[in-house]
């Protein structure tokens, strides 16, 4: 039986057609992936689906009946449940507060019911092997418990199909292999999980089926268990994809950025980072490896300065600028792929050309003497960037970055930072949430950096990335480097055993 049959579905944006006459065929009880680049239409059928877009036109079936879904609670009363790539969780609330929010609990005096409603959270979580604490404080648990509790939410109101989009674009690779574990327990369970991702490890790991689509239309659905990597990355792009990262040899020059001692105060009052040590030089990708929650956001936010340093100093070819502003900072030679684009890579609201020229609006070539932006040149230097960066918009340089994909999003922050030519480039978690295609296009931009002279610093959690791309690996473990190793003797199991703490 077919748990979801949608038919020849339409939905148009302003100057994008999104989704073009989509199939998709998922049957009870399995696990079933969506795959496509980024822009492919995943999330906006997905987003039809549960009900926050209504389709221009296309039928959708549940389990063998005709529905229209025009709200979240007609995908509720249908029992389909979502959890979206940002989590809908509010910080200083609960656990249980979080599950039931919208639909709590009372007793017979109308008074609100929380110990029943942690009782039944407790119950979920034991059946499900979730593990998670009832009367934790969500600011308080790690982002792959927050997946949990997400998980949680959509289980207490009885949902039997489960949507996940782009679910461990977030996590640690061990998060990931208990995610899918939990996903065939959900299965095991009788429920059909159907997730968007970008990685074919895990639809090469969990999945039954997959349903590729490319550009807006559906490519093919195929049995997993009867394809490769390669034939999936195939038809997701349109194109063979090379897996293997192209690397000359490294040609090494002077100290570019130099941390010595630095110290950190975290969230929690506490040195997140601790007397750390390190030497980046010209011509090199030196990788950070380390488990999420281990000082590397830390890191990152004090050579920065989007944290303030506690003790030590960060130098920027010999010079100190452990105090100076971001703007001092980027002038200097600083360049920042952050790890949350919409935190600090994006603003939103503004078009894309104006995030183009966030860090440079003030140069000539973009302003007037008396201040005025030129826009005709600033269009035209944002549509360069969007041709050669690949970057997949609806109304070109005026699209806002709200509308845009998170993977296009990331594209764009990754653009601006190459194009200003930095001499120290920081990239952190370059290509989470991005496709195969982008993700292969962006370690080729990070090399051709590196292999100008410049110095990347790399912090990522995908010990393929740090391995393909670095030329020496930085292990980090509680704010502290473990050891430092060049790459031709690094393996996953010495750098996964240095990020737990094990010196080299």
């Amino acid at each position: 039986m077919l748990a979801i049959e949608m038919l020849e579905i339409c939905k148009i944006f302003p100057g994008v057609r999104a989704n073009d006459r989509v199939n998709l065929q998922v049957k009870s009880g399995e696990i079933h992936t969506l795959l496509g680049e980024n822009g492919a239409g995943k999330s906006t059928l997905m987003s039809i689906l549960f009900g926050l877009y209504e389709p221009d036109s296309g039928i959708i079936k549940i389990r063998g009946e005709e529905v229209k879904i025009r709200s979240p609670n007609d995908a509720a009363a249908l029992r389909i449940g979502m959890v979206h790539q940002h989590f809908k969780l509010i910080h200083n609330f609960t656990v249980t507060e979080n599950i039931v929010l919208g639909m709590e609990p009372h007793d017979t005096l109308g008074n609100l019911d929380l110990g029943s409603a942690e009782k039944r959270v407790a119950e979920l979580s034991e059946t499900y092997g979730l593990a998670v604490d009832p009367k934790a404080k969500i600011e308080n648990i790690t982002v792959g418990m927050q997946q949990r509790v997400e998980i949680l939410k959509i289980l207490y109101r009885n949902a039997d199909i489960l949507i996940f989009d782009e679910p461990t674009s977030v996590l640690t690779p061990q998060e990931i292999d208990e995610l899918l574990a939990i996903f065939r327990r959900l299965k095991a369970e009788g429920k059909t999980i159907l997730f968007i991702t970008h990685k074919l490890r895990e639809i090469k790991a969990a999945a039954d089926r997959c349903t590729i689509l490319r550009r807006g239309k559906y490519i093919d659905t195929v049995n997993v268990a009867q394809v490769s990597e390669a034939e999936l990355a195939e038809k997701m792009v349109g194109r063979a994809v090379s897996f293997r990262i192209e690397k000359k040899p490294a040609r090494t020059g002077d100290v570019m950025l130099k941390i010595e001692n630095l110290t950190v105060i975290g969230a929690k009052g506490t040195p997140a980072v601790s007397g750390l040590s390190l030497e980046l030089h010209t011509g090199e990708v030196l990788g950070i490896a380390g488990v999420d929650g281990n000082g590397q956001s830390d890191l990152v936010g004090a050579i920065a300065g989007l944290l303030p340093v506690h003790s030590g100093r960060v130098l920027l070819r010999d010079r100190d600028i452990s105090r100076d502003s971001i703007r001092k900072r980027n002038a200097g030679g600083l360049g920042l792929v952050p790890e949350d684009r919409h935190k600090h890579g994006l603003i939103l609201d503004f078009r894309l050309d104006e995030n183009f020229i966030l860090k440079s609006f003030r140069q000539p070539r973009y302003s007037s003497p008396a201040g005025f932006l030129r826009f005709p040149l600033i269009t035209r230097h944002a549509e360069k960037l969007i041709n050669d960066f690949d970057i997949r918009v609806g109304n070109g340089a005026a699209t806002p970055a709200k509308t845009m994909s998170g993977g296009n999003q990331q594209k764009a922050v990754i653009a601006r930072e190459v194009d200003l030519s930095p001499d120290v480039l920081i990239v952190a978690q370059p290509t989470q949430g991005l496709d195969v295609g982008a993700i292969e296009y962006i370690h080729r931009r990070i090399m051709e950096e590196r292999d100008k002279g410049r110095a990347v610093l790399l912090v990522s959690f995908e010990l393929d990335e740090i391995l393909g791309l670095c030329d020496r690996i930085a292990a980090i473990s509680k704010g502290r480097i473990i050891g430092i190793l060049p790459a031709e003797e690094a393996d996953e199991r010495r750098i996964g055993a240095m990020m737990g703490g094990v010196h080299a």
